[in-house]
């Protein structure tokens, strides 16, 4: 072909309109999909509210309404699946969240984030646990990750908080960027304050940190990818001196890179196997 026929310049621009409700579509993709990481699925009636909310014709307070008019009556007939109405529940309250303009560095913050989430399900919504634990890890064989001291949890995260707070990203390309944050979500979740919930709120305050800054934050990657974005916090933070397998952060550098820069990095979590292990 000429140079002529190859030529597109004189071709129009076609407009691409993005679907009413586009962006509250996102924020529950991302709210629905963090569930993920601890296998929890929607009821119907709640993906019938929030399918109501993207076309507009419910506000989120009328979700919230709903929704707890639902499980009180659930509650009534002693019918409740407790896994779904957490999932319910926490899901609306993450896009309440996202809503919300606001967001502070802080210990503080990041206690205010977990209650908020889990107001309606946990007791102990906002509290730091007093004891120390394990979890078993698919990844690891059963391993866990060696989690912080429950009688230094708060002067972990202020450390950690502290040396973020004097970095200016500004400054940095986004290389450095993406490093630093995720050097910083992996410390914040290694601490693991929380008795449960701890992905998910260091998720909302990831992101609300990187809006803070100014970032376009792609919640898509949510909604498939939580259960990756988990068990590579895991590997950013587990090491076996006697095996000589050491943290390894790139797995949750390409998340980064996907959320972030629009990368297509595959993600798969079968990839964060330490076959050393098994």
């Amino acid at each position: 072909m000429s140079e002529r026929e190859l030529d597109s310049s004189n071709i129009k621009y076609t407009e691409e309109i993005k679907p009413k409700g586009y962006v509250k579509q996102l924020e529950w993709d991302m709210a629905i999909g963090l569930q993920e990481v601890d296998n929890l699925k929607p009821s119907k009636y709640f993906e019938s509210l929030v399918n109501s909310n993207v076309l507009g014709n419910l506000t989120i307070e009328q979700v919230e309404k709903e929704i707890k008019e639902y499980y009180s009556l659930k509650e009534k007939k002693k019918d409740i699946n407790h896994n779904e109405m957490e999932c319910d529940l926490v899901s609306m309250r993450i896009v309440e969240l996202l809503q919300i303009d606001n967001f502070e560095l802080s210990v503080d913050y990041l206690k205010y984030v977990h209650e908020y989430l889990f107001q309606d399900v946990y007791e102990f919504a906002g509290e730091f646990r007093k004891i120390d634990f394990s979890k078993h890890e698919k990844i690891l064989n059963n391993d866990s990750v060696l989690y912080g001291d429950s009688r230094t949890l708060k002067e972990s995260l202020e450390y950690d908080i502290e040396v973020e707070k004097e970095k200016d990203y500004k400054k940095m390309n986004i290389v450095e960027v993406i490093n630093n944050i995720t050097n910083f979500s992996s410390n914040i979740w290694q601490v693991h304050p929380f008795r449960e919930g701890n992905t998910r709120t260091t998720a909302l305050f990831i992101e609300k940190y990187l809006i803070s800054l100014g970032y376009n934050v792609d919640n898509t990657l949510f909604k498939d990818k939580s259960v990756y974005f988990r068990n590579a916090l895991v590997r950013s933070n587990y090491f076996n001196n006697y095996l000589n397998i050491k943290e390894n952060k790139s797995y949750l550098i390409k998340f980064y890179e996907n959320l972030l820069l629009g990368k297509n990095n595959n993600l798969k979590s079968e990839d964060l196997i330490v076959k050393e292990l098994f």
